[in-house]
């Protein structure tokens, strides 16, 4: 069972993701186990502050180091003391922020594969260096912009990474299926009705011949990636019946 901590301001954030969906079902099939620790319950003073004013001047606060140093040292001891079986897992620790290595699908991957992962979610301007360079393994982006706090990229990774789990999504042929697995976006999607405001479905998709759906599938997915993703095509490379199928129409 993998198991899921995450240290944040704000643990009533995750019950989106723990109630609901996909995740919600894994969770109550026991195919992962969460816990948040709020740094604040770490605070050595009576107002529990867990954020300073950065050295140097400038704008907004740091968050302490000494509060997520002992929620860390928490995590680390009940695994411990919890079973056997925890005793010997060292969870994997990522800080979200700008600066991280971008998240895309072969990082999913390598994730799932990890028995535990302990997520930072920071807030404020950020937390302090001596803590990140001691604490933690791996910092992680979601993008070239900037959020709040780190809870919702700690949201999208266990998200990603719960839908890999086997057993969380009830036709397992789904994951092999969508975008990033195979370095091309996905083909279109169509259901009911056959005619919507005048547009009707592809007719290969209709004629029952799995060999041409498949071929058609793919086609879309490769011209949906060079119109749109081209640095993933570029990446991925083409076979010589995926080139054709591409310049085809």
């Amino acid at each position: 069972m993998m198991r899921f901590d995450v240290i944040t301001l704000f643990p009533g954030l995750f019950d989106a993701l723990l109630d609901f969906g996909i995740s919600g079902r894994a969770l109550d099939r026991g195919l992962f186990r969460f816990k948040a620790w709020n740094p604040r319950d770490f605070a050595t003073d009576k107002y529990r502050t867990v954020d300073d004013r950065p050295y140097g001047g400038g704008p907004g606060m740091v968050m302490l180091a000494e509060p997520l140093d002992a929620a860390l040292d928490a995590i680390e001891a009940e695994l411990q003391q919890e079973s056997p079986e925890t005793a010997s897992l060292v969870p994997h620790v990522i800080y979200f922020t700008p600066r991280g290595r971008p998240l895309d699908h072969a990082k999913v991957i390598d994730l799932a594969k990890r028995p535990a992962l302990t997520l930072i979610a920071g807030r404020y301007e950020g937390v302090d260096e001596r803590f990140l360079r001691r604490r933690v393994h791996e910092e992680i982006s979601l993008g070239d912009f900037v959020l709040s706090g780190g809870e919702i990229p700690a949201m999208a990774v266990m998200d990603a990474v719960i839908r890999q789990l086997p057993g969380s999504l009830n036709n397992a042929e789904s994951v092999q299926q969508e975008s990033f697995v195979d370095g091309l976006l996905d083909a279109p999607c169509y259901t009911r009705p056959e005619l919507y405001r005048g547009e009707p479905v592809p007719e290969v998709l209709l004629s029952g011949n799995h060999k041409a759906i498949e071929r058609w599938r793919l086609q879309q997915r490769l011209k949906l990636t060079a119109e749109r993703r081209r640095d993933l095509l570029e990446k991925r490379g083409l076979g010589h019946d995926e080139k054709d199928l591409l310049d085809g129409d």
